[in-house]
C-alpha cells in the first residue's frame, strides 16, 4: 500500500494523508503502481468527459477537460517539457544542455513546446465525439504513465542528485516493464478493440524514439525527460484517436 500511496503523491496533488508514501524507500517501490495511478486518473477524467460532453459545447468540453488532465500532476510534466526543449533546442553540447535544463527559468522553446502541446491536445479534443471524448480522456493519462515507466528503463539517469534519482535505485525491469505496457495495451484493445492496437504500438514508439534521442543528447534519463515522454505519450495517443477511423459510437 505505501508504494502506491508514494506513487500517488509522485505523480499527482492528491492529497496523501500524513507522511505516508514519503519514505525513500516506498518512493523506489512505487514505479510498478505508476500504470495503476494513470487508470485512476484515467477514470476521473473519463467520469468528467462523459458529464461534460453531455452538458456543454465541445470546445468548451475540450477546454475544461484539459485543464483538469493538466492539473493532475500541478503541471510538473509540462514544466519537465519545457525545461526538455530549452536544453535540446538550445544546439548546445551535453553539459550545457543538462545546465540549461535545470534552470528554473523559462525559455523561448519552451514556451512554444508548451504552446504547441497544448494547442495539439486541444485540437484532438475538440474533434472528437461524445462516444470517444471519455475513452481519449481515459487512455492519455496511462499513456502517460506507462511511458514514464518505460523511458526509466530504457535509459539510466544521469543526475545522482536530481528530484528522480530515488525512482533508480530499483530501476525497472522486464517485469515491470511488461507489466506496464500490457496494462496500455489491454485498456486500448477493451475500449477500443483492434484498431486500439495502432495507438498502443505508436505510443510505445514514439516512447522509444523518444529515448533514443534523450540519450545521443545526454547520456541518459532526467526529471525533465521523464515528464516529457508523458506529456509525448498523451498527445500522441490523443492525435491518433483524432485521425484514425474507428467506425460509429459504441
Amino acid at each position: 500500500m505505501k508504494p502506491l500511496l508514494a506513487a500517488i503523491r509522485f505523480l499527482t496533488i492528491a492529497p496523501v494523508p500524513g507522511g505516508w508514501g514519503t519514505a525513500e524507500e516506498d518512493l523506489a517501490r512505487s514505479v510498478p503502481w505508476f500504470p495503476l495511478v494513470g487508470l485512476l486518473l484515467g477514470a476521473a477524467a473519463a467520469g468528467l468527459a462523459w458529464v461534460l460532453s453531455w452538458t456543454v459545447p465541445p470546445m468548451l468540453a475540450a477546454a475544461m477537460l484539459l485543464v483538469v488532465l493538466l492539473s493532475f500532476s500541478g503541471c510538473l510534466h509540462l514544466d519537465g517539457l519545457a525545461d526538455t526543449a530549452d536544453g535540446f533546442l538550445s544546439s548546445r553540447p551535453r553539459e550545457r544542455i543538462l545546465e540549461i535544463m535545470k534552470d528554473s527559468h523559462i525559455g523561448a522553446m519552451g514556451v512554444i513546446a508548451i504552446a504547441c502541446l497544448l494547442l495539439l491536445k486541444f485540437a484532438s479534443l475538440a474533434s472528437l465525439p461524445a462516444w470517444l471524448l471519455w475513452r481519449a480522456a481515459l487512455l492519455m493519462p496511462l499513456a502517460g504513465r506507462c511511458a514514464i515507466v518505460l523511458h526509466m528503463a530504457l535509459l539510466p539517469y544521469v543526475r545522482p542528485d536530481g528530484l528522480a534519482a530515488v525512482f533508480y535505485r530499483r530501476q525497472p525491469g522486464r517485469a515491470t516493464v511488461c507489466w506496464a505496457v500490457g496494462v496500455f495495451a489491454l485498456a486500448d484493445f477493451c475500449l477500443l478493440g483492434p484498431v486500439g492496437m495502432v495507438v498502443w504500438v505508436m505510443c510505445i514508439m514514439a516512447t522509444g524514439i523518444f529515448s533514443a534521442h534523450v540519450f545521443r543528447k545526454i547520456g541518459g534519463a532526467t526529471g525533465d525527460t521523464l515528464g516529457a515522454v508523458c506529456e509525448l505519450s498523451e498527445v500522441v495517443a490523443v492525435i491518433l484517436l483524432a485521425i484514425v477511423p474507428l467506425g460509429g459510437g459504441r
